[in-house]
């Protein structure tokens, strides 16, 4: 229902929630299509993320698993499950941090950086292609800057909600 403001165009609630509905419906597509994209690779959109992250400069020495967690904005039981799979499917490696024995490093495998170099990459710049179509470059930077605004605000939000933690050996 749409609740039209005193000039008749649509309130900003409601805009505010097509807007969320519309990222939500983004989201579980993206999750659908993008795994349908990388599956003969035996990835799914989870695993192709880790595989991004690790793939970037940044991580060519690995990602501790906080730093991971933290990079793509999930839990650290979330990505526990994850990190075991495709360390059995051979695409990346955990060992123990040398700098702090607590912290465990993850890094991609040989055979991980072939799956996402020569066989996923393709695939995954193709998807893009197809789902970007009709988008101007024009159009990509707006979106990203909006998106990331989006993003800054959302994490304040989050910051804001979370209690003050306590150091842990857990770290």
């Amino acid at each position: 229902m749409v609740y039209p403001n005193k000039d008749g165009a649509a309130s900003r609630v409601d805009l505010a929630n097509r807007l969320f509905f519309r990222l939500y419906q983004c989201a579980n597509m993206l999750h659908k299509t993008g795994t349908r994209a990388v599956e003969a690779e035996g990835l799914t959109t989870q695993q192709w993320a880790v595989l991004g992250a690790l793939s970037r400069t940044e991580a060519e020495g690995g990602m501790s698993v906080g730093d991971l967690a933290r990079y793509l904005m999930v839990s650290r039981q979330n990505l526990s499950g994850l990190i075991s799979r495709m360390e059995s499917a051979g695409h990346i490696g955990s060992a123990p941090d040398g700098r702090d024995r607590r912290s465990r490093l993850v890094t991609m495998t040989e055979s991980g950086r072939d799956v996402w170099v020569r066989l996923a990459q393709p695939k995954i710049n193709d998807y893009y292609e197809q789902a970007l179509d009709g988008f101007s470059t024009n159009d990509l930077a707006h979106t990203l800057h909006y998106l990331l605004k989006l993003l800054d605000n959302m994490k304040r939000l989050d910051d804001d909600k979370e209690p003050a933690q306590e150091s842990s050996p857990q770290g």
